[in-house]
């Protein structure tokens, strides 16, 4: 795997990746405290969140489970002093389908943060990782 970042100005910076996408990121900076992207710590910390988010729905197609929405919704804190760590993430899953088995979203899960997703993996070493669920049912859902 591979990554490239130029500097473009002041704390702005544009990373690509090797599949060749790009991102723009960065701090504040300015009299304004304008970003013009998601820091880099951000950029860990969504990337944890898709990480597991992908594992998330990928077993629950591979048990037929009739997944429609998965969100993941992280709060984090960091350490006080350099290098400012991860010290606490919390996940949040927020699974929706038509009469998804909590038990299979709650094994899912489970099985993201414990043993699948690589980003929690490496997270963890320094931060405590926990996480929750809840499982919206659509079938429930009254027409619009």
């Amino acid at each position: 795997m591979k990554a490239r970042i130029k500097w473009v100005e002041g704390r702005t910076f544009v990373g690509q990746s090797g599949s060749g996408h790009n991102v723009v990121l960065g701090t504040a900076y300015g009299p304004d405290g304008s970003t013009p992207g998601p820091s880099p710590m951000e950029l860990v910390l969504i990337g944890t969140g898709g990480c597991s988010a992908f594992d998330v729905v990928h077993i629950l197609e591979k048990g037929r489970q009739p997944v429609e929405d998965c969100i993941v919704e992280l709060s984090a804190e960091r350490a006080d002093q350099e290098p400012k760590v991860f010290t606490r993430i919390h996940m949040h899953f927020v699974v929706k389908g038509r009469g998804l088995a909590a038990n299979k979203v709650e094994r899912a899960v489970a099985l993201s943060i414990e043993k699948y997703c690589s980003a929690s993996a490496m997270l963890a070493k320094t931060a405590t990782i926990t996480h929750d669920f809840e499982v919206v049912d659509t079938s429930a859902a009254s027409p619009a």
